[in-house]
């Protein structure tokens, strides 16, 4: 029997919101570091940290993500069939088979992380392993191989370094002061309060910009999901099974995962805990709207 393969069309929509995201975030950021070079801060310790920073964030932002979730690389004799499952979704998906890693917590979720599809990593909790069937594995892991194929993931990763330079830069101002170069102190003063307050207005703008890319992308990596398994509906199982499991888990559990919300395939939160234009990820109820429309459209199909 001939094998069935099912190719994940290019989401020119992702594609064009990715650019525009960057292409923003970068002129934002441009405008953010001219004014520090007016207010006074040296020029050669900026270039230092953003150097630095970037690389860091870009050749370790993988093993980094997985740090700081506490998650473990795990070896096909430790998890024979997840690493099975990873490498045919892979084959599927056609990007190289990322790294596999589990994370030893009741809060059922997963991730994919890393610069590029060849230096990718998909992660799972020991919480969603216990409580989803094989068919809602399938479907979340599909979700996450979306995610790399797309390289939205590479984006979001960027994203995160912009915010972490301006928070870097907004504390080297703060330890070493902005020089005063000539200026009275009144004149230091208000070149420091510029830059809290354009560092303020920065984050502002980064976090709706990189949110709203955030939901869009968990849009199209379920419609992926729904492409590779052909089941749309065991996508939207897994969906409501995980949602409806994180009522149920310890406050504290999830307040240790909730810094990876923007990376987890449901933000661990308790019911509508935020309004979805501040949130990462859109509603439960919009996603699932959105998979009955995919199934109807499949079905139309054949």
């Amino acid at each position: 029997m001939a094998k069935v393969r099912r190719t994940l069309p290019t989401d020119w929509g992702l594609n064009v919101r990715m650019f525009l995201t960057l292409f923003l975030l970068a002129a934002l950021y441009l405008l953010f570091v001219d004014v520090l070079f007016q207010s006074g801060m040296s020029s050669g310790g900026i270039l230092v940290v953003v150097a630095i920073t970037m690389g860091i964030q870009y050749y370790f932002s993988d093993r980094l993500v997985l740090l700081s979730a506490g998650a473990r690389e795990v070896s096909e004799q430790e998890a024979p069939e997840l690493h099975a499952l990873v490498a045919r979704l892979a084959q599927l998906a056609d990007v190289p088979k990322p790294r596999v890693a589990i994370m030893q917590t009741e809060v059922p979720n997963a991730f994919a992380t890393g610069r590029s599809p060849s230096h990718a990593a998909v992660a799972v909790t020991t919480g969603l392993l216990n409580r989803l069937n094989p068919a809602e594995l399938e479907a979340v892991l599909a979700h996450e191989m979306s995610h790399i194929r797309h390289r939205d993931m590479v984006i979001m990763t960027l994203a995160g370094f912009f915010a972490t330079v301006a928070a870097l830069i907004v504390r080297w101002s703060f330890w070493f002061g902005v020089p005063a170069g000539g200026r009275d102190r009144d004149r230091e003063g208000n070149a420091a309060a510029l830059v809290y307050l354009v560092s303020l207005l920065v984050w502002v703008v980064s976090f709706f910009l990189t949110n709203a890319l955030s939901r869009y992308r968990e849009y199209a990596a379920d419609r992926g999901s729904a492409i590779l398994t052909g089941a749309p509906s065991n996508l939207a199982s897994a969906l409501i099974r995980i949602s409806g499991v994180m009522e149920r888990i310890p406050a504290q559990d999830l307040r240790t995962a909730e810094g990876l919300n923007a990376f987890f395939i449901i933000p661990a939160v308790r019911g509508a805990a935020v309004m979805e234009l501040f949130s990462t990820h859109p509603s439960l109820e919009n996603r699932l709207a959105a998979l009955r429309r995919i199934e109807q459209e499949m079905q139309g199909r054949r």
